[in-house]
């Protein structure tokens, strides 16, 4: 039995026409799966302007708390109303925090990109809550401080920050993109 939280990671192209059907469909299955026993949480990550693919994230305490809710009768009720408002799910189970950068095929980045990923997903939130919390934390002593603010931070980070900066690093994390071209691009479709 697996002790480490597992991650499983959806990706379902929403069809056309359904895009409010399949948010309300995707939010009730969220709502569903927060009812097991295991479950550390869950996110969703839309696709960017132009595509039509959404990244869902369910998270688990370990490998069997996962087997139950996706062996559930209720689950499997949840899918089946769920026909017709996406097309081609693809499913990837992840442990640990290799997960998060694993492709289809299994394969992950080098890892002074992982730590990139990271660290661009980190600090920006780190400053953050820095700026909106460090005065009001300042007089602790530093064992309660750092605790607060990791108690804080890990939750947002784990289920999206870290997920948003793989998403948006996606090509150049996989080698397909230099990381200027990659910005590049970004920027020219946010600002279409």
């Amino acid at each position: 039995m697996s002790s480490d939280p597992v991650t499983l990671m959806v990706a379902r192209r929403v069809s056309r026409g359904r895009y409010r059907d399949f948010t309300t469909w995707l939010e009730e299955g969220r709502e569903l799966a927060s009812d097991f026993a295991g479950y550390l949480g869950s996110g969703v990550l839309a696709p960017p302007p132009g595509e039509d693919e959404y990244q869902i994230i369910f998270r688990f305490r370990d490998a069997d708390t996962l087997a139950v809710w996706e062996h559930s009768a209720s689950r499997r009720a949840w899918l089946a109303r769920g026909e017709g408002l996406f097309e081609a799910p693809q499913e990837h189970r992840a442990t640990g925090l290799e997960g998060w950068f694993q492709d289809a095929t299994g394969q992950t980045p080098p890892r002074w990109k992982q730590a990139i990923a990271i660290w661009l997903a980190f600090f920006p939130v780190s400053l953050m809550f820095q700026a909106l919390f460090g005065v009001a934390l300042a007089p602790l002593p530093l064992l309660p401080r750092v605790l607060i603010s990791t108690l804080m931070l890990t939750p947002v980070m784990v289920f999206l920050f870290i997920p948003l900066s793989m998403r948006l690093l996606g090509p150049w994390l996989r080698g397909q993109v230099s990381p200027l071209a990659h910005l590049g691009r970004c920027l020219h479709q946010r600002d279409a």
